[in-house]
């Protein structure tokens, strides 16, 4: 069985970049042609959201395939339409997975027992796409009911060479509420950081890296350093790119010396490019695919020259 991160190390070392597009379609920013189609083929409002978002996610995709390694597709977006959302958010991933790219689906899902199992064996494909349901390669995992509710996603994750990226220190404002409280002098993520480590040794590949990972925000650089020091063996998530405020410079201490060991995702940056300076004034809505090549090619030159990611050239 292929091991996650040594598919996931191919194709950063193949694309020369860590750059991962995150798959955040919001209809209200879909450019007015992808919404006039779907408003075509159905009446039905659910319907034509999703359709519109099956386009708009296919043709953001074909972008980006020979761009980055990986993509992540929020299911939330998805989910929020009910049976269609969910149809289409399956269909995304297979989509992607078939242009080659390493897809994460970002789920933050989280129980215990048979039911943590459920929802693994429902998302966890990893080397198979058709192993599971809704076919990704890794999924992201709440840690907070325990290490009960963790094992059955390891478990999964290792027979069928998915991988798992726990949260441990998000980008959100407000994630210091809980995850700053300290215990034996430590804050709480730093326990969950030690778990996760615990857990990345023991499912390692030939790089020395982990199929379980961590997801810790760029929005905080010191926490980011500290715990790339904390966990030699897992390779980081890292949100916050782009729209919620972090630079390249706010991630380079994300990455081992070889440029390896994190990914670092833009959603909306990349998604709605073509609404933002300066690819607004470059090109008109419907050119807005071109925005998002441009943008995407951005991240990735900021990251090289300011990242060990560089390196990866």
């Amino acid at each position: 069985m292929s091991h996650y991160i040594t598919r996931l190390h191919q194709s950063i070392r193949h694309k020369g970049t860590p750059a991962l597009v995150g798959l955040d379609p919001r209809f209200e920013l879909l450019p007015q042609s992808i919404v006039e189609s779907a408003r075509k083929r159905t009446t039905d409002e659910r319907t034509i959201v999703a359709t519109a978002f099956e386009e708009f996610c296919f043709r953001l995709i074909d972008v980006v395939r020979d761009l980055v390694p990986a993509v992540k597709p929020q299911a939330a977006f998805f989910e929020q339409l009910g049976a269609s959302g969910s149809q289409v958010l399956a269909r995304v991933i297979r989509r992607a997975r078939d242009a080659g790219l390493i897809v994460i689906c970002d789920v933050k899902r989280s129980d215990i027992g048979s039911t943590a199992e459920a929802y693994a064996r429902g998302y966890l494909a990893g080397a198979d796409p058709d192993a599971a349901g809704w076919a990704a390669d890794a999924i992201t995992v709440n840690p907070y009911l325990g290490s009960d509710a963790l094992q059955p996603f390891v478990q999964v994750a290792v027979e069928r060479g998915a991988g798992l990226y726990i949260l441990i220190r998000t980008s959100n404002p407000g994630a210091g509420l809980f995850q700053d409280l300290k215990s034996d002098s430590l804050p709480l993520y730093r326990h969950v950081a030690r778990i996760v480590e615990e857990l990345a040794a023991e499912t390692c590949d030939q790089t020395k890296f982990g199929a379980v990972g961590g997801v810790v925000g760029a929005t905080y650089p010191h926490e980011l350093a500290e715990l790339r020091n904390a966990m030699p063996h897992t390779s980081l998530l890292v949100p916050g790119y782009g729209n919620q405020g972090a630079s390249a410079k706010d991630v380079a201490a994300a990455f081992s010396a070889d440029g390896l060991g994190a990914l670092i995702n833009s959603s909306r940056a990349i998604n709605f490019a073509y609404l933002r300076e300066p690819f607004k004034s470059q090109y008109r809505p419907h050119e807005w695919e071109q925005a998002v090549e441009d943008a995407t090619a951005q991240m990735i030159d900021e990251l090289a020259e300011n990242t060990p990611a560089g390196k990866l050239r």
